[in-house]
C-alpha cells in the first residue's frame, strides 16, 4: 500500500506540473484520468499492477 500511495502522490505532482508548464487542458487531464480508472477495473488491471509492483522492487534493488 506504501508504494501505491506514493506512486500516485509522484503521479499526481507530475500531471500538475504538466498541466502547469505545458498548458495541458483540463479536460485532456480528466480523460486519461478516466481512462486509467476504467483500465484498473478491465480484466488488464491486475496485470498492471503486478508490472508497477515488479517495477518498483526493481528500481528498489538498484544501487546507484
Amino acid at each position: 500500500m506504501v508504494v501505491s500511495l506514493s506512486l500516485v502522490l509522484l503521479l499526481a505532482v507530475f500531471v500538475y506540473l504538466i498541466w502547469r508548464y505545458a498548458r495541458l487542458p483540463l479536460w485532456q487531464i480528466v480523460l486519461c484520468a478516466l481512462l486509467g480508472f476504467y483500465l484498473a477495473s478491465s480484466s488488464a488491471g491486475p496485470d498492471i499492477a503486478h508490472a508497477v509492483q515488479a517495477f518498483t522492487r526493481f528500481l528498489s534493488r538498484l544501487h546507484l
